[in-house]
Protein backbone atom coordinates (compact mmCIF):
# COMPACT_ATOMS: atom_id res chain seq x y z
CA UNK A 1 0.00 0.00 0.00
CA UNK A 2 1.11 3.65 -1.11
CA UNK A 3 2.65 5.91 1.74
CA UNK A 4 0.63 9.46 1.61
CA UNK A 5 2.03 12.92 2.76
CA UNK A 6 -0.40 15.49 4.20
CA UNK A 7 -0.21 19.48 5.98
CA UNK A 8 -2.04 20.16 8.03
CA UNK A 9 -3.02 23.82 7.44
CA UNK A 10 -3.47 25.19 10.68
CA UNK A 11 -0.27 23.26 12.68
CA UNK A 12 1.60 22.92 9.67
CA UNK A 13 2.36 19.38 10.82
CA UNK A 14 3.71 16.92 8.57
CA UNK A 15 2.44 13.30 8.38
CA UNK A 16 2.43 10.27 6.78
CA UNK A 17 -0.59 7.75 6.29
CA UNK A 18 -0.81 4.40 5.03
CA UNK A 19 -3.48 4.00 2.63
CA UNK A 20 -5.46 2.00 0.10
CA UNK A 21 -5.84 3.70 -3.56
CA UNK A 22 -9.26 3.31 -2.97
CA UNK A 23 -9.22 5.06 -0.01
CA UNK A 24 -10.51 8.50 0.33
CA UNK A 25 -8.46 11.34 1.45
CA UNK A 26 -7.86 12.27 4.88
CA UNK A 27 -9.42 15.52 5.44
CA UNK A 28 -8.86 16.70 9.12
CA UNK A 29 -6.01 16.62 11.16
CA UNK A 30 -6.08 14.12 14.48
CA UNK A 31 -3.55 16.56 16.56
CA UNK A 32 -5.71 19.99 16.14
CA UNK A 33 -8.75 18.96 13.87
CA UNK A 34 -7.61 21.29 10.90
CA UNK A 35 -8.06 20.88 7.33
CA UNK A 36 -5.64 18.44 6.05
CA UNK A 37 -3.87 18.99 2.24
CA UNK A 38 -2.15 15.99 0.61
CA UNK A 39 1.57 16.17 -0.14
CA UNK A 40 3.03 15.51 -3.95
CA UNK A 41 6.72 14.36 -2.97
CA UNK A 42 9.07 11.96 -4.78
CA UNK A 43 9.04 8.14 -4.52
CA UNK A 44 11.77 6.14 -3.53
CA UNK A 45 11.03 3.12 -6.07
CA UNK A 46 14.30 3.08 -8.11
CA UNK A 47 14.58 0.40 -10.98
CA UNK A 48 18.11 -0.79 -10.54
CA UNK A 49 20.37 -3.44 -12.55
CA UNK A 50 19.12 -5.80 -15.77
CA UNK A 51 16.32 -6.95 -16.61
CA UNK A 52 14.17 -3.63 -16.95
CA UNK A 53 14.26 -3.11 -21.05
CA UNK A 54 13.19 -5.16 -24.22
CA UNK A 55 16.70 -5.56 -24.81
CA UNK A 56 17.72 -7.80 -21.50
CA UNK A 57 14.99 -9.98 -22.12
CA UNK A 58 16.58 -11.96 -25.32
CA UNK A 59 15.42 -14.65 -27.04
CA UNK A 60 17.35 -18.24 -27.64
CA UNK A 61 18.76 -17.80 -31.58
CA UNK A 62 19.41 -14.03 -29.93
CA UNK A 63 21.60 -15.19 -26.78
CA UNK A 64 23.86 -16.80 -28.97
CA UNK A 65 24.70 -13.91 -31.19
CA UNK A 66 24.81 -11.50 -28.58
CA UNK A 67 27.24 -14.00 -26.83
CA UNK A 68 29.19 -14.22 -29.97
CA UNK A 69 29.59 -10.59 -30.43
CA UNK A 70 30.27 -10.11 -26.57
CA UNK A 71 33.30 -12.84 -27.23
CA UNK A 72 34.40 -10.70 -30.58
CA UNK A 73 34.58 -7.28 -28.08
CA UNK A 74 36.76 -8.86 -25.90
CA UNK A 75 38.92 -10.21 -27.73
CA UNK A 76 39.46 -7.20 -30.27
CA UNK A 77 40.17 -5.34 -27.03
CA UNK A 78 42.65 -7.40 -25.64
CA UNK A 79 44.57 -7.50 -28.90
CA UNK A 80 44.68 -4.03 -28.90
CA UNK A 81 45.70 -3.80 -25.15
CA UNK A 82 48.95 -5.97 -26.51
CA UNK A 83 49.41 -4.15 -29.58
CA UNK A 84 50.32 -1.22 -27.01
CA UNK A 85 52.39 -2.83 -25.68
CA UNK A 86 54.15 -4.15 -28.08
CA UNK A 87 54.53 -0.52 -29.49
CA UNK A 88 55.80 0.83 -26.04
CA UNK A 89 58.32 -1.52 -26.10
CA UNK A 90 59.65 -1.14 -29.54
CA UNK A 91 59.66 2.43 -29.35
Amino acid sequence: MPIYEYKCSDCSEEMEFIQKFSDDPIEECPKCKGRLEKLISANSFVLKGSGWYKTDYVSGSQKSEQSDSKDKKSDDKKSAGKEKKTEAVSA
